[in-house]
């Protein structure tokens, strides 16, 4: 993926600022904010792996429990046109809106 680094699970943002001359980013898909930088690639890459074993140290230490990048759950806003034809494709087919949007999207990304 572009413009991304993938380290146990997390994903991290790759940027560049010209004017500070630093490269940084931060942990994607969490609510926490988990930032990091370097001045060159290899740099930037190490930051990001300390930031994520930080994170992960610091949740064992408060004993919660690290949020995950991808839950399998999310909020889709399709507007009420399209909210109400899938609803009623579900109910004809004797299945739910969940099965109906999950196998929509399995088919997408299948091609």
């Amino acid at each position: 993926m572009k413009d991304m680094m993938n380290y146990k699970g997390y994903y991290g943002s790759v940027h560049y600022s010209d004017e500070d001359r630093v490269f940084h980013g931060k942990i994607e898909f969490i609510r926490s904010l988990v930032s990091y930088e370097g001045s060159d690639v290899e740099s930037l890459r190490k930051a990001f792996e300390e930031a994520v074993d930080d994170y992960l140290e610091l949740c064992a230490e408060e004993g919660r429990k690290p949020e995950k990048a991808f839950k399998g759950t999310f909020n889709v806003r399709t507007g009420s046109n399209l909210h109400r034809k899938a609803a009623l494709f579900a109910k004809a087919k004797g299945t739910n809106l969940n099965r109906v949007v999950t196998e929509a999207l399995e088919k997408y990304f299948s091609t």
